[in-house]
């Protein structure tokens, strides 16, 4: 299992989440990753796996995209999963 220290947040990656109201809903998903705890915030490996683009759930709806680094969690994109 991944041992994940930090998590790191792009520049716009906050205001993306405060205009979509996705903000308290993150912050508990990056304490849950931080944590250990992996139950609803499942970790899966878009498609193709070579890109080594990684993604989690902050909601039924919405996904956070990041890459790994040297322990360290970097989000670059939140998506609608839905669309």
């Amino acid at each position: 299992m991944l041992k994940i220290n930090i998590i790191i947040e792009e520049d716009y990656i906050l205001d993306i989440l405060n205009k979509r109201w996705l903000l308290k809903q993150y912050k508990k998903s990056k304490e849950n990753i931080l944590n250990w705890i992996y139950s609803w915030n499942k970790i899966w490996y878009r498609e193709p796996k070579n890109e080594w683009i990684i993604y989690f759930r902050i909601n039924k709806q919405f996904r956070a995209f990041w890459r790994f680094k040297d322990w360290t969690l970097i989000v670059f994109d939140i998506n609608n999963h839905q669309n």
